[in-house]
């Protein structure tokens, strides 16, 4: 409960900057502070124990993408081809925070997409390269990007093919990463800065589970606004 040590006039230009920066087929959503109970632990695989839980059959927002998933898959039902939500969220945690300048609650800012599957990581292909596009606009030179196939697919080859080929950056492989093997559906996304490791990403089965449709695809990734406002002090 205690408040952020973030300056909010410097957070309110951060954010500024983030929304001027993206893309105009990301729709903005602002977002509930609360959502139905259950929300991340039945989208996602984060334990109802981690979130604030409320009397009244809602959660306390703890995660952005797990939200943008559930929006995504009602706009995907009622007919639209693709899905691409953006949102900037502060969001609450209930386990204690584990280090230094560490929060229960601090801000993120998120992108989930969906889309359903055409074949030969061609849908996955083109979401990455949005993404990462857009993360390399707002880090700019000092962007790093990673990735990491923790399944064997088509992706793989799309990256290689077709997501390298049009970035205007490196996107260097992370066959280390053992982190979130487990969250994320095959391939996921590291997304740092000079070193500093600011959020991540990847593809998962949320708008599958959700509209039981196993060749929906989804790609989300995210950032601490917070983070990026320090390091560009």
């Amino acid at each position: 409960m205690r408040p952020s040590a973030t300056d909010p006039r410097r957070l309110v230009r951060t954010q500024q900057r983030l929304w001027e920066l993206l893309p105009e087929r990301f729709a903005g959503v602002a977002l509930s502070p609360v959502t139905p109970l259950g929300t991340c632990s039945a989208v996602a695989t984060i334990n109802q124990h981690q979130i604030l839980t409320t009397m009244r059959g809602t959660e306390v927002a703890s995660d952005p993408t797990n939200e943008l998933a559930i929006e995504a898959a009602v706009r995907r039902r009622a007919g639209q081809a693709r899905v691409d939500l953006a949102a900037c969220q502060r969001v609450v945690r209930a386990q204690a925070p584990d280090g230094p300048g560490m929060f229960a609650h601090f801000e993120l800012f998120a992108l989930v997409s969906s889309a359903r599957d055409t074949g030969s990581g061609r849908t996955e292909a083109e979401m990455l390269i949005d993404h990462l596009r857009f993360w390399h606009d707002v880090l700019g030179d000092s962007a790093e990007l990673t990735y990491t196939t923790f399944t064997q697919s088509a992706v793989r080859e799309r990256i290689e093919d077709t997501v390298r080929p049009a970035l205007k950056t490196d996107l260097v492989e992370d066959t280390a990463r053992t982190k979130s093997a487990g969250y994320y559906s095959g391939t996921a996304l590291g997304i740092a800065s000079n070193g500093s490791g600011l959020g991540d990403g990847g593809f998962t089965t949320w708008t599958a589970d959700l509209l039981g449709d196993a060749k929906e695809r989804c790609l989300t990734s995210c950032i601490s606004t917070e983070w990026l406002t320090a390091i560009s002090a």
